[in-house]
């Protein structure tokens, strides 16, 4: 079982995954997104005495922090127990846009001279780190979710707000890796 567990499967098993898990949600007329649980652990937190923005129930959606725990320990499960010593497999067309770049094809997660300890506590990758970091939170606030909501429960209940945000996470993604990364890199 542990085999069949471990290997790639097909494109199409996510998909109709994803599916299965939006009509459940809309049937009980819930949404999906990751960046929402940031609020609800600061509610948890006692976040209400500092702004009336966490002031509400957050137990009523405690089966979205039960969904981010177990996001979180199934990455840890499927990375401690359910992969190869491979690494990361991807195409050689990225393997050879990476190369331009100056970075080789990643021998586990990430690429080294990105995300290795040597460069991750260097001046420039902390400010693209903090800089990046704050984008992400700022634009999942002023956008009214992340990606995963917008693209993945947006979408599926037919919002324009989120056609809109995806749209422009792509221009966004577009810019960065053809204009942005070759500058920085």
């Amino acid at each position: 079982m542990i085999e069949y567990i471990s290997q790639p499967w097909p494109w199409y098993f996510s998909g109709m995954a994803i599916a299965v898990v939006m009509f459940l949600l809309v049937f009980f007329g819930k949404n999906f997104g990751f960046s929402s649980n940031f609020r609800h652990l600061c509610a948890a937190c006692g976040g209400a005495r500092f702004s009336d923005f966490f002031d509400y129930d957050w137990r009523s959606y405690s089966w979205s922090l039960l969904f981010l725990v177990g996001t979180i320990g199934g990455g840890w499960i499927a990375s401690n127990f359910l992969t190869s010593d491979a690494g990361v497999q991807i195409s050689e067309a990225t393997i050879n846009d990476l190369g331009k770049l100056g970075i080789s094809a990643p021998s586990g997660l990430q690429p080294d001279e990105v995300f290795g300890l040597n460069k991750v506590l260097t001046i420039p990758v902390l400010v693209l780190v903090v800089l990046g970091g704050f984008l992400v939170g700022f634009g999942t606030r002023w956008a009214g979710g992340c990606t995963s909501g917008h693209a993945i429960s947006g979408l599926s209940n037919l919002q324009l707000p989120s056609l809109i945000a995806v749209i422009g996470f792509f221009i966004g993604g577009l810019i960065t890796t053809h204009l942005l990364l070759p500058l920085i890199f």
